[in-house]
Formats: C-alpha cells, structure tokens, sequence
C-alpha cells in the first residue's frame, strides 16, 4: 500500500490500482466521455456540494445518490456507475458491509471511500475488499476530483468543447467559491460550509441580495436545505469563526483586506459574503 500526504489529506493507494494506471487501464466510459459518479453519503448539505462542485467540470456527472448502505447498493445495481464515492459511515449498512457485498457482484464500479477516521486498519480492510482510493475528512475536492480521474484512467477534456458560454461562467463561479472556502480551511462537511457557498453564488447572480440578508437571502437558503434563518446564521457565523481560527493569516489578509484585525474581531455574515462575491464579480469582469 502506498501513502501519500496532499495537504493534510491521506490517500490510500494499492500497488495494483497504480499499476493498472500506469498501463492505461480504467473503466469503459458512456458514448458521452463523461465519468458517471454515484454518492453515497448521509450527510445531505455535504452531499449537495460535493454533486454540484463535481457536476461544475464538463467530464463528470452524478447521475445517482445514496443517502445510507441499502441505497448505495441499489444505485450500483441500477446505475451503471463508473465510480463510486462511498462514506464510511452510514446508516442501515456502513461502508465495509458495502464494499463486502459489491466485492460478490460482476460489473462493479471503481469506489473511493471518505471517512473521518484514518485507522489503518479499516483502511487495509476496505483496500482488501476492493476499494481503489481511501481519503480521509477533511480533504480538497481539486484533489478529489484528480483522483476521480487517475482512478478511472482518463484525462481531463477541454471545456471548451462543448460548454456555452454561460455554463462555463457558472462552473467556473462555483469552483471559485468553493476553492476560496477550502483555503479558508472550512471543512465542506459543515452546515455553515454549505450556507456561505450557496449565499456566495446567490449574491454574484443577484448583487442586491447582500442589502437583504435578513429578509430575503437568509430564508431563501433556509427554504432550499430544509432549514430556519436562524440556523442559517448560526452555522454561517460558526463556520466563519473557524476560518478566523484555523485559516493562514496571509491569505485572510489577501482577501479580505483590512476587516482582518484582532482587535476589531471577525467580520459579520454580511462582510464575508460581500466581500468574496465582491471579489468574484471583479475578476469576472477582469476576464472580460
């Protein structure tokens, strides 16, 4: 087994898998090229953000999702998936009595588990099973989705193919969002992860939005997760608290400008989402 560290993330990697990369094996993809991608994770808003983060490149779409084991088995049978992304932890079946119960089964898709937990153990067990990739909580979805590709042995295709124009502004918006949160150090499982990107994509679409927090944006996220505003803001105010706390002080700097001061605290809801939807129009109209 072979161990690599990518910005605090594991990466589980059997001497077979790479082999088999390395020779130019992999899964035969659909008419279309794209990689078809089921998830199976009980964690809803985590759910959410890895499908639309991974639907924003042109080569990849999720084209089903299990929320426990049962399912999971069901969106394999029925899919016809070329990978699987399979949390450890589920309910009705975890992910090791999954992966025991796809080991018996003919055409099964490639898997890469997510867990909180990195115990070698488990790791060698899910490998032992037929897992291709293990990676552990919280890691880089750029990274996540380099490893989609090298595990189903293809190269990325040129958006530029067959994208519009305006597809390809949105995909490009959310990828932005979503990298600016992971330097910030938020970890994607958060509730509050899930509500500042939403709010971060709705304020670059509607500009006025950021004047009604209160009134509009928080209830409209609130509508959409299946949530209250005041859950909202809690959970945006609590993951903000942990970019101030766990985020480099250098890029805070560089993006949020003097608003990152010890003395004057960390910034409001309002400040954060402003500022980097801000920041994202800006370099929209940068590129022209």
């Amino acid at each position: 087994m072979i161990t690599e560290i990518f910005g605090g993330i594991t990466l589980y990697l059997t001497n077979f898998y790479k082999q088999r990369v390395t020779n130019g094996g992999g899964h035969n993809l659909s008419v279309s090229g794209k990689i078809k991608i089921g998830i199976a994770e009980d964690n809803l808003e985590f759910c959410q953000v890895l499908r639309d983060y991974l639907e924003s490149y042109p080569d990849l779409t999720v084209t089903a999702v299990a929320n426990d084991g049962l399912e999971a088995l069901e969106i394999i049978r029925t899919s016809l998936l070329d990978l699987l992304i399979l949390d450890m932890i589920m309910p009705k079946l975890d992910g090791i009595a999954v992966l025991e119960r796809v080991k018996k089964m003919n055409n099964k898709p490639k898997i890469i588990i997510l867990s909180a937990f990195g115990h070698e153990e488990i790791t060698r067990k899910a490998v032992e099973l037929g897992a291709d990739y293990f990676i552990v909580k919280p890691f880089d979805l750029q990274i996540l989705v380099q490893r989609i590709r090298e595990v189903c042995g293809v190269q990325p295709q040129s958006e530029y193919n067959y994208v519009s124009p305006l597809a390809r502004q949105e995909a490009q918006t959310e990828r932005e969002v979503t990298e600016i949160l992971q330097k910030l150090k938020i970890p994607p499982h958060f509730k509050g992860y899930t509500y500042l990107r939403k709010a971060i994509l709705l304020c670059v679409k509607e500009p006025a939005l950021i004047n009604e927090v209160t009134k509009k944006l928080y209830p409209r996220i609130a509508e959409e997760y299946n949530s209250t505003p005041n859950r909202v803001e809690r959970s945006m105010r609590f993951a903000i608290e942990t970019a101030w706390s766990k985020g480099e002080i250098e890029y805070l700097h560089e993006l949020m400008g003097p608003i990152v001061d010890e003395k004057k605290g960390k910034p409001t809801n309002v400040s954060f989402i402003a500022k980097i939807s801000d920041k994202i129009r800006l370099n929209h109209k940068l590129r022209g």
